[in-house]
């Protein structure tokens, strides 16, 4: 592949040119399993290059250094791009590993479709990407999530989609049918302007919080809340 700017030679597609200091791909879609990741190069709607990292999964202590040195890897094909946005899709500790060796905007995205997923999210204008830090994302006059460090995993999760604007906590109402299923939670039918409900359980007592997103209407909300749903599921929350 050569530098859209000076045409020279670039060693994978779209690497940052040290030559002139153009960005030959703006955006790094990836789609990881365990042993395996697929990285998709954008550059504005147009797919410039792919490239395959694999590991061999280990047992016991020896994995700790081979999923390090598996995210690292995959951290520096990412890093050869210097891409504005990186979405990524699969294997949660995979993720979390990668994630943690880069600086770039980072978001997921559903795991069926992760290209076409960005595509068509880039080239529609009513799924705008929210650049907020995940963390600053939570508000409102309630700041107790019920429970405590997982209420705060699950708020989390959702913080990192990059159409959530806003996760706004209600008040906690106890009282109803107790489980010991520990903190359950699910995105429910999105309302006429695009944004969703997030309902966390735990034991007896349900919090009903509001998820502001970029949709514009309930058929793109309704697209949120499938990937939102699909990430509790993952995790364990669903």
């Amino acid at each position: 592949m050569e530098c859209r700017q000076c045409a020279s030679s670039l060693e994978r597609p779209g690497d940052y040119c040290l030559v002139c200091r153009t960005h030959n791909a703006d955006a790094v879609v990836l789609s990881l399993e365990r042993d395996h990741a697929e990285l998709t190069m954008l550059l504005e709607e147009t797919v410039v290059g792919k490239t395959d990292v694999r590991t061999t999964p280990e047992d016991g202590d020896a994995e700790v250094v081979e999923l390090r040195n598996f995210a690292g890897r995959i951290a520096d094909e990412i890093q050869r791009k210097r891409p504005e946005e990186v979405f990524a899709a699969g294997d949660r500790d995979a993720i979390r590993a990668v994630r943690a060796n880069l600086h770039y905007d980072f978001y997921r995205v559903g795991k069926q479709n992760p290209v076409e997923d960005v595509l068509s999210r880039r080239g529609d204008r009513s799924l705008e990407i929210v650049d907020t830090d995940p963390a600053d994302k939570l508000g409102g006059s309630h700041t107790t999530l019920i429970g405590n460090r997982d209420g705060m995993r699950v708020v989390q999760e959702i913080a990192c989609y990059p159409h959530v604007k806003k996760i706004i906590p209600g008040p906690i109402n106890a009282g109803g049918a107790s489980s010991d299923s520990g903190v359950r939670a699910k995105a429910t039918r999105a309302d006429e302007n695009g944004n969703v409900r997030l309902l966390l359980r735990d034991g007896s007592s349900v919090q009903e919080n509001r998820v502001v997103t970029t949709a514009m209407d309930r058929e793109l909300g309704e697209r949120i809340r499938d990937d939102l749903n699909e990430a509790l599921a993952e995790t364990g929350f669903r």
